[in-house]
């Protein structure tokens, strides 16, 4: 008779949650899917579609978990085609469903060419970058106490990574 050791049944767990093929999307700020092919024991296939949110107050992730097997493929994917194009046809007919394609793609490009990187300034050089104040008049009723100021936000900061919006 064959005992499996501590080791080799962790080793199996793991074998039994990894992915053989994985395909991520990014949508927008906090939000990615993850769709995920994973094989069952008898040499079976079945889809794990993740929705991860980054948590507004805390570190980590909130993550929900859609199990797919190949009974349903065909008639999982006839709903949600329905249903997506209930809503571009009759809900929304006149919404541009390609800006958010659009978007994106300009978002990698930027990407792609280094736009977000955060370059060091050159070896030695200790010098702060050069601040521009600006008067601006502000109308007495527009001002802002002191204390609300951290809830002011500068749109003059170049974008990141992280901080692309949809």
């Amino acid at each position: 008779m064959l005992h499996a050791t501590k080791s080799q049944t962790t080793v199996d767990d793991r074998r039994k949650f990894e992915s053989v093929f994985s395909k991520r999307i990014r949508a927008g700020k906090r939000r990615t899917y993850f769709f995920d092919v994973r094989k069952t024991r008898g040499e079976d296939y079945y889809l794990t579609i993740t929705e991860s949110t980054r948590r507004f107050n805390s570190d980590g992730y909130e993550r929900h978990k859609i199990f797919l097997y190949k009974e349903d493929f065909n008639r999982f994917l006839t709903g949600m085609t329905e249903t997506i194009d209930h809503i571009k046809t009759e809900l929304m007919p006149d919404y541009d469903y390609d800006e958010y394609t659009r978007r994106n793609e300009e978002y990698e490009a930027r990407r792609a060419a280094g736009e977000f990187d955060n370059p060091r300034p050159p070896e030695g050089d200790t010098s702060e970058p050069e601040l521009v104040k600006e008067e601006v008049d502000v109308p007495a009723e527009a001002e802002v106490p002191i204390d609300d100021i951290a809830d002011v936000v500068d749109d003059s900061e170049p974008i990141d990574e992280d901080d692309m919006k949809w």
